[in-house]
């Protein structure tokens, strides 16, 4: 980065426990006060990276995201402590960090990043960090990095376990040009890899992520040490272990030239047409249950999400069976699991929001199981619209 204008009074004082450091001094400072970053994602790990940058003097931080603050996120989304629900992440960040540090730029974007939109946000930043949690937004990232030569840092988080690594289509020479593809060629298959809402995460592991996420951010700004460019780094909670193991460039890989024209097609989050011409409102599903209480409609309700959820929130009268199970099964195991809480009967499938029952909709199908349908919106939209007394998680 070039370095900006001088430092004030102010901003010495401030940033002095930085300035001192060998190799950044009041030349690395003033790089950060240049610098413009694009920050995609508010949630788990944009609170520690927000935070960090903007107390580190990162001179204007474009934040994007159209998420509202949940009760759910507040142990590790830290950014939103003092937020009320509802309120949107951008809003919440933005009053956040003004008062961390008012000598920083923060523009906020309310809205979600798209192949529409990505190549212009992106255009024009120095460096863009990618904390998202869906692998359509993070091919969608990579590609437009890729394209336009803006380097990338990128973190994951999963549970107890973390990944961070840098990405860059046209780096300094002595690298390798790397981006997120030569890391994930090609999308693991849909519903293979659960979110954290459904798989959950430890807080404090999304801090510990985070603040590698910054830390590579400040060394690209201000040119110190070696970035994590051709290296993926590895952190394992539990075992309290850190590892660094090399990405090389994919063989034979052709340059990105062009968005992906749906990323969430291409990483097979879409609905299927057959899930959506036969799902199931919870309005719907509520006055069926109420028949069947009267002996005048007769299913099973199969809850496909994991034990531990159903010990949080519950559509009554709904058996387990575990979307973990059904996927790791042969067709024949699938329709045997089926037919052994269903007895033959029609069956109901419902999980969290939705999105694992279709996918549990289709394996039965594709099982040959027959009169199967699955609730649109879940649990959730059971809460919301039938039972609001239970917790949303």
């Amino acid at each position: 980065m070039e370095p900006g204008p001088e430092l004030t009074t102010d901003e010495v004082t401030r940033y002095s426990r930085q300035v001192l450091l060998p190799g950044l001094g009041s030349q690395g400072q003033r790089r950060l006060k240049n610098a413009r970053v694009l920050v995609v994602g508010a949630g788990g790990l944009g609170s520690p990276v927000l935070t960090y940058l903007a107390a580190a003097g990162v001179g204007t931080i474009t934040l994007i995201d159209d998420d509202v603050v949940e009760l759910s996120n507040l142990h590790r989304q830290v950014l939103h402590a003092g937020t009320a629900p509802g309120t949107p992440k951008v809003t919440s960040a933005v009053a956040a960090l003004a008062e961390l540090n008012p000598l920083v730029t923060v523009v906020p974007q309310q809205a979600r990043l798209t192949g529409e939109n990505a190549l212009e946000l992106i255009t024009g930043q120095d460096l863009v960090l990618d904390g998202t949690d869906n692998f359509a937004t993070r091919y969608l990232v990579g590609d437009a990095c890729a394209i336009t030569g803006v380097p990338l840092v990128w973190g994951s988080v999963f549970q107890f376990d973390g990944q961070v690594s840098v990405f860059w289509s046209r780096p300094p020479e002595g690298h390798e040009p790397i981006t997120y593809r030569d890391l994930h060629p090609t999308p693991p298959p849909a519903g293979s890899v659960p979110s954290c809402g459904e798989g959950g995460v430890l807080g404090v592991t999304c801090a510990a992520i985070g603040s590698v996420m910054a830390t590579e951010a400040i060394k690209l700004i201000t040119g110190i040490g070696e970035p994590l460019l051709g290296r993926i780094m590895l952190f394992d909670a539990v075992g309290m272990s850190w590892q660094t193991i090399k990405v090389r460039p994919a063989p034979d890989a052709s340059p990105i030239t062009e968005l992906t024209e749906d990323y969430e097609a291409f990483c097979g989050v879409a609905p299927s047409a057959s899930s959506i011409s036969s799902d199931l409102s919870v309005a719907e599903l509520a006055l069926r249950l109420e028949r069947r209480e009267r002996g005048e409609d007769d299913f099973v309700l199969v809850d496909v999400r994991e034990p531990e959820e159903r010990r949080i929130a519950t559509i009554p009268g709904a058996v387990g069976l575990p979307l973990s199970v059904l996927r790791t099964a042969s067709k024949a195991d699938v329709a045997g699991l089926f037919e052994d809480v269903g007895g033959g009967r029609p069956l109901i499938l419902h999980c969290k929001s939705g999105g694992r029952s279709a996918q549990a909709l289709e394996l039965a199908r594709d099982a040959g199981v027959g009169d199967v349908t699955h609730v649109r919106g879940g649990v959730l939209s059971w809460i919301d619209e039938i039972d609001p007394t239970q917790p949303r998680y």
